[in-house]
């Protein structure tokens, strides 16, 4: 999917009813060559039980009946070439339910990073009013999309929490959800995310589902959650401030920032889905997702 030209193709895919069927019909060649080449490395995946090591050992995900993940060089390949992003070498893995594949336009997968940012402080967790938030956020997307024309791509509009923010100070995870919605585009996008914070920096996992999954995503976000874990020694607990570096920021900026530039970087582009599109928003990586459109995956993803 490298050779996709996304950019001029964009404005196309953005009014037609249909992504899949658009770019099918637009790109035959390389609609064929995505399904081929998920048939052709199916048996090749490596698919992953028990308990995944990620981010050298620092973290890890148990999985529990009824889930599989892919490593980083599995997952890579699935961001990259079957959902067409960019290269990004700070993929780590992907978690999916057991019978969904990735290229099942009815499946969420749950795509994992690490952000080495520093010991996030939770102090002002308890006093965020949400409501402002979004009202601040808002008002600060105008900025943005004035950027995000200029390169190219279209305003998004940011339409209110899908999912309001949750923190537990116990476990030390947060997470929610944004409503978005691309200019030209009659359908919303899902902007769900879970952080998970540690001694120096947070577990970044995002839910890869469509605005009509959200039930779906909201009903697996605490069994997911329960899944991730930093081990002993890079525990949040384990913070030493003689020799730690503190992140900028606290909860509120985990929050408020994944929607913003990051050193002059664009977050987000435009993820191209038959219903709709949904999308991620991942440090230094532009994610855009396009599924196959034909019938269900079995699973040996």
């Amino acid at each position: 999917m490298k050779s996709f030209p996304l950019a001029a193709a964009l404005a196309a895919l953005l009014s037609a009813p249909s992504y899949a069927e658009t770019f099918r019909e637009a790109f035959p060649a390389q609609y064929e060559s995505l399904y081929d080449q998920y048939k052709d490395r199916t048996g090749a995946l490596d698919l992953l039980h028990g308990t995944m090591a990620i981010s050298g050992g620092i973290a890890e995900v148990v999985l529990p009946d009824g889930y599989y993940a892919l490593g980083s060089a599995d997952a890579r390949y699935v961001a990259e070439t079957l959902w067409g992003n960019p290269p990004d070498d700070t993929v780590l893995g992907l978690v999916f339910k057991a019978g969904t594949s990735p290229i099942d336009e009815k499946a969420w997968g749950l795509l994992l990073q690490y952000d080495p940012m520093g010991h996030v402080s939770d102090d002002d967790a308890a006093g965020i009013d949400y409501d402002q938030m979004m009202t601040d956020m808002k008002a600060g997307s105008a900025a943005e999309n004035e950027e995000r024309k200029k390169q190219g791509f279209p305003a998004i509009e940011i339409l209110g929490w899908a999912a309001p923010p949750h923190y537990d100070p116990v476990e030390r995870k947060l997470h929610w959800a944004k409503r978005l919605q691309f200019e030209g585009s009659e359908n919303e996008t899902l902007n769900y995310n879970i952080r998970v914070l540690g001694r120096k920096g947070v577990i970044v996992a995002n839910f890869v589902a469509g605005m009509d999954m959200l039930a779906q995503v909201e009903a697996a976000a605490p069994e997911v959650l329960s899944m991730i874990h930093f081990t002993p020694g890079n525990r949040y607990a384990d913070f030493d401030p003689a020799v730690d570096n503190v992140a900028e920021g606290g909860i509120g900026g985990l929050i408020s920032g994944d929607f913003a530039a990051n050193a002059g970087i664009m977050l987000l582009l435009l993820a191209l889905l038959k219903k709709g599109g949904f999308l991620l928003a991942l440090p230094l990586l532009w994610v855009g997702r396009l599924f196959k459109g034909r019938g269900k995956g079995d699973g040996s993803a």
